[in-house]
C-alpha cells in the first residue's frame, strides 16, 4: 500500500513540475506534506532534508558565490581573459566557453550566465559578431562547467551524499574533473559548427559600430515612432504646475520622459540646455521642451487640452544638432535590463516595480520574445526573460548594474557595458575562495564545514555591504526544493520502491550487460530533465541508480555519475535549466533554435558519455 501511495505522489509531483503553473518549491513541499499525512514518512523523516549537509552546503555556496559576484572578482577575471580574443570569432567563442565553464565550476550556473551576459554582448558587438552566436553556447557552458567540481552543480552534491550514505567516501572535490573536461571538450567541438550554421544566419549582425548605442536601442524599440517634442508656451495650462499634480500618465496614457530648458548660463554664442529626467516633483516652466512618449492620438489630446505645441521635428535644443537622435546621450541615457528567472519582480505590473522610486529611471518598453510592447506599459505584468528598456541618469543606470539578484543590465550605450572596475574587496573574496577549495581538496574538515566557514568569512570581511545582502544572494526556491525533495528519496528506500524499480531495470536489461543498464539510467535522467529541475531529477533517481548497481553487483560510481551528467547536460529545451531560459530574450531565440542546436548536442553528449564513463569509473 505504501509503495502505491509513494508512486502516486511521485507521478502527481512530476505532472505539476511539468505543467509549471505552481512554483517547483511549493509543489515539493506539498508532496512532502502528503507523504507525512499519508503515513509514509514520520514528521522527523519529512523534515530531515532541511538538516541535510547538501542543503546546508548549497546555502553556503550561494553566499560564497554572491561574494565573488558582489566584489567584481569573477567579472574582472572573465573580461580580462575574453579581451585576449580581440576580433577573432573562433578564439572569442572558445574563450567564452572556457571562461564560463571555469567560473561555473565554483558558482551557480544562473549567476555565471547573469555575470557573463553583458560582457559577452559587449565583446560580440565590438567584434561586429552576432551575440546570438555566443549566448546559447554561454548558457550550455555554464552547465558543463558545473561538472568540473563537487560544488559546481547540486546533482554532484546529491550523488556524493548518496554514495556517502552507502559507505563510499572517496568522492573528492576534484573527482569530477575528468568528466567535466570531457563535457566541456565535447561541447566546444560540437557547438563551434552548430552555432555557426544555425544561430548566426537568423541573427546576423547588422551594425558596423563597435558598441551598442542609444540610437541602436531607440531603433530596436522603435522609440522615434512614439516620442514627441512638445513646447510649453506662455498660455499653457501646465505652466508652474508639478507633474504629480497634472497626473498626465493616468489621464492620457502619455509619459513625460525628459524636460529640457535653457540653462541660466546660456550665452550669445552657445545655446546651453539643461537635460532633466521628469520626476513627480518637477515643475513645468514656460518654453520648456517636453519629451513625451505615447501614441499620436494620446499626444494630440494632451496637447489640445493643455494648449501646448508640437515642435519642429528637425531641430534640436542643442546647437549644431538635429533631432534624429531624439534621446541624446548626455546626462540621461537608455539601457536594457533583463529580468532573471527568480526575480521578485515577476508577475508584478510595471507600475509596482518601483524602478522610478528606487532608481529614478523610467520603463519605456518591454522586449518579450520577438515583440516589443510600448503602450500601456504601467499595467503589464513583468515576466522572466523580459528585457525592459529603461531611461535615466547615467549614475542611476550604474546603480542598476550593481544589482545582480533580480536583473542584468544587458546593454549600455557607448562603452559603459565593457567597463570593468576591480572592487577593493575582490582580493579578499579570491583568497577566501582559494582557501575554501584548498581545505576541501586537502580534506582539512568536512566539505560542508569548509563552505560554511568561507561563507561566514565573506560576511565578516566586508565582501557584502550587510548580512542582509548576503542572505539575498541565496536562491531560497532552490534550497527549499532540494530540502523538500530529499525525503522523497527516503520514501523510495523506506517503502522499497527504489528496489522495485531497480530490480525491474536489472531484469529487463541485465542480459545486455552493465553498459545497457548505464544507458538506461542516463536516458531516464536526460529525458526527465527536459521537464523538471535537474536537482529534483537527481534526488529521485540517485537511490534507484545506486540500488541498480548493487543489485547487479557492480561499482555504483559510473551509475551515479550517469545520474548527475544526464541530469545536468540538458540542452534541448529553453526551460530545462535557468541559464537556458535566461538567454532567450537577449539572443532572440525560439524553441526551435534550442531543438536544432541543443538536441543533437544532448544526444551526442549522451552517446559519448555512456561509453566513456565506465572507462573513467570502471564497473
Amino acid at each position: 500500500m505504501e509503495i502505491a501511495i509513494t508512486l502516486a505522489i511521485l507521478i502527481i509531483t512530476i505532472v505539476f513540475f511539468v505543467i509549471g503553473k505552481i512554483r517547483s518549491d511549493i509543489v515539493a513541499i506539498c508532496a512532502l506534506v502528503t507523504l507525512t499525512v499519508s503515513g509514509v514518512l514520520t514528521p522527523q523523516e519529512s523534515l530531515s532534508g532541511f538538516s541535510n549537509s547538501v542543503v546546508i552546503m548549497m546555502v553556503g555556496l550561494f553566499v560564497v558565490g554572491g561574494a565573488v559576484f558582489q566584489t567584481g572578482l569573477a567579472k574582472t577575471i572573465g573580461s580580462k581573459i575574453l579581451s585576449l580574443a580581440g576580433d577573432n570569432e573562433l578564439k572569442l567563442f572558445i574563450l567564452i566557453m572556457l571562461v564560463t565553464s571555469g567560473i561555473g565550476a565554483f558558482v551557480s550556473n544562473t549567476g555565471t550566465v547573469a555575470l557573463m551576459l553583458p560582457i559577452v554582448i559587449s565583446m560580440a558587438s565590438k567584434a561586429n559578431i552576432s551575440p546570438a552566436r555566443f549566448l546559447m553556447p554561454l548558457a550550455f557552458a555554464s552547465s558543463m562547467g558545473g561538472m568540473l567540481t563537487l560544488i559546481g552543480t547540486p546533482p554532484n552534491l546529491v550523488i556524493q551524499e548518496e554514495l556517502s550514505k552507502a559507505g563510499y567516501h572517496d568522492i573528492t572535490f576534484f573527482s569530477f574533473i575528468p568528466v567535466g573536461i570531457l563535457c566541456v571538450s565535447i561541447g566546444i567541438i560540437l557547438l563551434i559548427p552548430l552555432s555557426k550554421i544555425f544561430l548566426v544566419k537568423k541573427h546576423a549582425a547588422k551594425k558596423k559600430d563597435n558598441h551598442i548605442t542609444s540610437k541602436d536601442l531607440a531603433h530596436k524599440y522603435q522609440l522615434s515612432d512614439n516620442l514627441f517634442r512638445i513646447l510649453v508656451p506662455e498660455n499653457a495650462s501646465v505652466c508652474n504646475k508639478k507633474l504629480v499634480d497634472l497626473n498626465i500618465t493616468e489621464k492620457y496614457d502619455v509619459s513625460i520622459l525628459e524636460v529640457r530648458r535653457s540653462s541660466p548660463s546660456a550665452s550669445l554664442f552657445m545655446k546651453t540646455v539643461d537635460q532633466k529626467l521628469a520626476g513627480p516633483e518637477m515643475e513645468l516652466k514656460t518654453n520648456d521642451i517636453l519629451y513625451a512618449f505615447g501614441t499620436y492620438e494620446n499626444i494630440e489630446a494632451f496637447i489640445k487640452d493643455n494648449r501646448l505645441k508640437l515642435t519642429n521635428a528637425h531641430t534640436s535644443e542643442y546647437t549644431g544638432e538635429t533631432s534624429s537622435d531624439k534621446l541624446s546621450v548626455r546626462e540621461i541615457g537608455i539601457a536594457e535590463v533583463l529580468i532573471l528567472p527568480e526575480s521578485k519582480l515577476i508577475n508584478k505590473p510595471v507600475k509596482e516595480s518601483n524602478f522610478r522610486a528606487n532608481y529614478a529611471v523610467n520603463v519605456l518598453g518591454i522586449g518579450r520574445k520577438k515583440e516589443y510592447i510600448l503602450t500601456h506599459i504601467k499595467d503589464i505584468k513583468i515576466q522572466a526573460g523580459d528585457a525592459l528598456l529603461v531611461q535615466g541618469k547615467w549614475e542611476k543606470i550604474g546603480l542598476l548594474k550593481q544589482e545582480h539578484r533580480d536583473w542584468v543590465v544587458l546593454s549600455h550605450p557607448t562603452e559603459e557595458a565593457a567597463k570593468v572596475t576591480l572592487d577593493y574587496k575582490a582580493p579578499t573574496a579570491a583568497g577566501i575562495l582559494i582557501c575554501m577549495v584548498a581545505a576541501m581538496v586537502l580534506n582539512v574538515c568536512p566539505p560542508v564545514i569548509c563552505v560554511l566557514i568561507a561563507a561566514i568569512l565573506t560576511i565578516l570581511t566586508g565582501c557584502f555591504r550587510s548580512p542582509e545582502e548576503a542572505y539575498q544572494t541565496i536562491s531560497w526556491e532552490s534550497v527549499v526544493l532540494i530540502g523538500a525533495m530529499l525525503p522523497m528519496s527516503l520514501a523510495f528506500e523506506k517503502t522499497g520502491l527504489s528496489e522495485l524499480i531497480s530490480n525491474n531495470l536489472v531484469t529487463n536489461l541485465q542480459d545486455f550487460g552493465p553498459i545497457a543498464l548505464l544507458a538506461g539510467i542516463y536516458i531516464i535522467n536526460s529525458t526527465l530533465t527536459l521537464f523538471i529541475s535537474n536537482t529534483a531529477v537527481a534526488v529521485l533517481t540517485a537511490p534507484i541508480a545506486l540500488q541498480t548497481a548493487l543489485t547487479m553487483g557492480v561499482s555504483p560510481y559510473p551509475f551515479l555519475m550517469a545520474v548527475t551528467v544526464g541530469a545536468s547536460m540538458c540542452f534541448a529545451s529553453p526551460f530545462s535549466t535557468a541559464p537556458n531560459a535566461l538567454v532567450i530574450s537577449a539572443g532572440k531565440y525560439s524553441f526551435k533554435d534550442y531543438f536544432i542546436v541543443g538536441l543533437p548536442l544532448q544526444i551526442l553528449m549522451g552517446i559519448i558519455m555512456i561509453f566513456l564513463l565506465p572507462l573513467i569509473f570502471p564497473f
